[in-house]
């Protein structure tokens, strides 16, 4: 008994074992575990994206994360199979979890393993420290299902061709004041009634100074915490539609931008509950005259010898290098089997309309607002770059920008040149967006490119938890179906 337990004490930790830190990794959690000792922090936060980019975990004692850092935290491997009602949408409980998956049977364990380059306080909850996670197995395999590690090995594929992607975001959300959160008994459920709010500004008055000073004070409040995290905000814009305001940060290299949305959001949903308002990043709510939420994904490469941006056309002329050209070539090709993954929700769809600020076919227009694909060539060489309009905010971070960088990989690969620009994008002969989420579904199970680029597993098993919401949306009785019928027949 006495050897084992000297067995136990001399085998290295699990993190260590399977080396699965760098060295600054390392050295940061040594930093950590310093500044638990020297400041007021009673708890920590460890959390994941899932499959939604929707954030899971625990929060443990100071006491407990040093072992957390050295052996990870386990968590239940059931989170990686819920759709966004937070249903297990498969049998767990039977062989292979009934999808021939024994790492998820029984829904065993998983293990996080804190980022400690994350570590910081939230502010907005005095006391709390946070840090991001990353999933593995009991015997130190990756979890394949991380969306996080996807992105993480999209940006190491274009490493490996030597450059960095570079990538900023707008993201639109309605802001509202919390008048009922609905949490009697009866609002209980999967999902639960939705509260009732009321608007802060009226709407239709875009980026006026008068509408922005009404909703200042709470986003004066955003503002403060979302700094005091080391986001990389840039401006706060009052939208277009009523309630609606926009975010717009500068832009950060590889997966970090995925890193900022997926606590920008957490943040400004948990602050705003606080004092007493509604964050939502649903692209269209059942508001009378709401407006559709985007998230605006502005992207260029980095040449990792020269640090230039690869976009840039060598001589300085305003337009796109070769490289960004063929970049473009495959954003295009793979945009329409790609949608899942930059609109991921049923409400989503409901953006695509003509002459609407949002797209609703494959095309790229130089500076031109209403094209899928905005290119930003004209002004000073260093900020040449490619704005994708397709995104919804509701997305998961770690899968949009992983779908950009795969389809323009697979572009620069092809050698293929893109079509010409088009002048009127909602008129042009180019092939539609899908127009739900059900055929979009279709489409990218049929991708040979994003099967590729993301892995046949990793596509199927997103397919299966997607299509389990669509048939459970599909099997609802509407409003709109009530009022139609009810009466008439």
């Amino acid at each position: 008994m006495d050897r084992a337990r000297e067995g136990q004490r001399l085998m290295p930790a699990f993190i260590e074992r399977h080396g699965l830190w760098t060295d600054d990794q390392r050295r940061q959690a040594d930093e950590v575990l310093a500044r638990l000792k020297g400041e007021d922090v009673r708890q920590v936060r460890l959390s994941f994206p899932d499959m939604h980019g929707l954030l899971r975990g625990k929060t443990l004692l100071p006491g407990a994360v040093p072992g957390a850092l050295r052996h990870g935290c386990a968590i239940t491997s059931t989170l990686l199979l819920k759709d966004t009602a937070h249903r297990t949408v498969v049998p767990v409980f039977t062989a292979g979890a009934g999808i021939g998956n024994a790492d998820l049977q029984g829904g065993g364990d998983v293990v996080m393993v804190p980022d400690p380059a994350t570590f910081r306080h939230l502010p907005w909850a005095p006391g709390t420290a946070w840090m991001i996670c990353d999933l593995y197995h009991a015997d130190g395999r990756p979890v394949a299902l991380s969306t996080r590690r996807i992105a993480q090995a999209a940006t190491a594929r274009l490493a490996d061709l030597g450059f960095d992607y570079v990538s900023g975001l707008e993201v639109e959300f309605h802001l509202t004041r919390l008048v009922d959160p609905k949490l009697a008994p009866a609002d209980s459920g999967q999902p639960g009634t939705p509260p009732e709010v009321t608007l802060l500004h009226q709407g239709y008055a875009y980026l006026t100074e008068q509408r922005f000073d009404q909703i200042e004070p709470v986003l004066d409040i955003l503002r403060r915490d979302c700094l005091a995290l080391g986001l990389p905000l840039h401006s706060l814009e009052l939208e277009f539609g009523p309630s609606q305001c926009e975010f717009v940060f500068s832009p950060g290299d590889g997966i970090q931008p995925a890193d900022d949305m997926i606590l920008f959001r957490n943040a400004v949903k948990q602050i705003a509950r606080r004092h007493g308002y509604h964050a939502s990043f649903m692209c269209r709510p059942q508001l009378p005259n709401a407006m559709s939420s985007g998230w605006h994904l502005h992207q260029s490469l980095r040449d990792r010898r020269t640090g230039a941006n690869a976009f840039a056309a060598a001589d300085g002329a305003p337009r796109l290098s070769r490289i960004g050209r063929l970049f473009l070539a495959g954003l295009l090709r793979g945009a329409a089997a790609a949608t899942p993954f930059s609109t991921p929700t049923i409400n989503g769809y409901k953006r695509y309309r003509a002459n609407s600020l949002a797209p609703d076919r494959v095309a790229w227009g130089e500076d031109n607002r209403g094209a899928l694909l905005r290119v930003l060539a004209r002004g000073e060489p260093g900020a040449t770059r490619i704005e994708n309009r397709i995104g919804e905010p509701a997305a998961n971070p770690y899968l949009y920008l992983s779908s950009q960088i795969l389809t323009g990989l697979a572009g620069i690969e092809a050698g293929e040149e893109p079509p010409p620009a088009v002048d009127s994008p909602y008129m042009a002969e180019a092939e539609a967006l899908p127009t739900s989420l059900e055929s979009a579904l279709v489409l990218l199970d049929r991708s040979d490119i994003l099967r590729q680029g993301f892995g046949d597993g990793f596509v199927d098993h997103f397919l299966m938890i997607k299509r389990a919401e669509v048939a459970r949306y599909n099997s609802t009785v509407t409003d709109w179906e009530h009022r139609e019928y009810f009466d008439l027949y």
